[in-house]
């Protein structure tokens, strides 16, 4: 098979996406002749586990994204960068001093 490797790579991608519903399939299928899941339970679980797959699952991308984000803040805070509420902080402060100071040069 002379395929370019993009389609050999999408190709192994979804055999093996295929791969693992057959053997979630059959391990549920387990499970529920063994009494230790409902049949409904079963089938949300090989549909969940297909949408993750898929990258069909914006709860979950929106709790990685939180994640992520608060990760990024925290390593940014290890490093000393300063958050943007602190940088307001101080942008305020500096125009407090700075009308003092004008206040006090024309009070001379």
């Amino acid at each position: 098979m002379d395929a370019n490797p993009l389609q050999q790579l999408l190709l192994r991608g979804l055999g093996t996406t295929t791969l693992v519903a057959d053997r979630l399939r059959g391990v549920t299928q387990a499970w529920v002749s063994n009494g230790q899941l409902d049949p409904n339970q079963a089938s949300e679980l090989v549909d969940d586990v297909l949408k993750a797959l898929r990258g069909e699952t914006p709860e979950l991308e929106q709790q990685m994204g939180r994640n992520l984000e608060r990760n990024r803040d925290n390593i940014l805070q290890d490093l000393g960068v300063p958050s943007q509420r602190e940088v307001d902080e101080l942008r305020g402060r500096l125009d407090r001093l700075e009308q003092q100071i004008r206040q006090l040069n024309r009070a001379e």
